[in-house]
């Protein structure tokens, strides 16, 4: 079993930036692959980004890959994202997510993780 805690969201004015980390409870975090998924209202959940246990592999969205960067720390069980050149259209909420079985080819798919965070909100402002 796996808790997660997101933190970081806020209120942010376009072109600004904003780091979310993800405080994982439990031994096996580095075990995990971790996901970050946002869903903004009336929209379906989106993929935006993960990493692998060991934090070697990243993965994102094409939209955002340049802007975002996924990170993790096993000694401290977090998982960040880094937000950069913000744009109105990234305001949602953003949720992690964890899994022990994710595999190359379902890292995206957000059905394939089994642990979730409460999620943190993002606005940003024009």
């Amino acid at each position: 079993q796996v808790q997660l805690v997101e933190s970081g969201g806020g209120l942010v004015q376009a072109g600004g930036s904003l780091r979310l980390s993800c405080a994982a409870s439990g031994r096996t975090f580095s075990r995990y692959a971790m996901g970050w998924f946002r869903q903004a209202p009336g929209k379906e959940r989106e993929f935006v980004a993960a990493i692998n246990w060991s934090g070697g592999s990243t993965y994102y969205a094409d939209s955002l890959k340049g802007r975002f960067t996924i990170s993790r720390d096993n000694a401290k069980n977090t998982v960040y994202l880094q937000m950069n050149s913000l744009e109105p259209e990234d305001t949602a909420v953003y949720h992690c997510a964890a899994d022990s079985r994710i595999t190359i080819a379902t890292i995206r798919a957000g059905n394939k993780y089994a642990y979730w965070g409460q999620g943190t909100q993002v606005t940003v402002s024009s």
